[in-house]
């Protein structure tokens, strides 16, 4: 069985980021969505938000499922017993840091891959911090995040609440 990792923030997960996840997990039997909870950040969305949020969004792909996890990512692949870590590049600025990390998981777990999928050419722009600015200033933020998303964003900023 080929299953991989896709690991992230998503916070809060766009249009980019199910690009990936539908694109990656059509390469896989079993695709893992890892919410990283990062103490180190501070999140729109707690971590249990964003698996909430992202099993909605999910719920039409039947090979995919969606955990939190935090420390190392390798580590979490390692533990899944996955043998591929999903990364996506907008540009060539991802390219640098997500390469170094590559040849550290490599060295780390040289058992595991690491697959990069450029993100399609109608979301290179789009980032969850983009997101969250425009929507922090009122923007329309339809064309980046689903509804479900939107809502929950929305309903965030302006109450406070999740």
């Amino acid at each position: 069985m080929r299953k991989a990792v896709y690991p992230g923030s998503f916070d809060p997960v766009t249009f980019g980021h199910l690009d990936v996840i539908r694109r990656s997990a059509a390469l896989v039997d079993e695709l893992i969505v890892a919410v990283l909870q990062n103490n180190n950040k501070n999140p729109l969305f707690s971590a249990q938000e964003r698996v909430k949020i992202l099993r909605e969004v999910t719920k039409d792909m039947n090979n995919v499922r969606v955990e939190t996890y935090s420390g190392l990512s390798i580590d979490f692949v390692r533990k899944c017993g996955a043998k591929f870590l999903v990364r996506g590049l907008r540009a060539i600025t991802d390219f640098d840091y997500e390469l170094q990390m590559a040849q550290t998981n490599r060295i780390m777990a040289p058992d595991i891959d690491t697959i990069f999928l450029t993100t399609s050419l109608e979301y290179a722009y789009l980032s969850s911090s983009t997101v969250k600015e425009v929507a922090y200033y009122g923007g329309d933020i339809s064309r980046f995040v689903p509804p479900e998303v939107e809502k929950a964003i929305v309903k965030k900023m302006h109450h406070g609440e999740g």
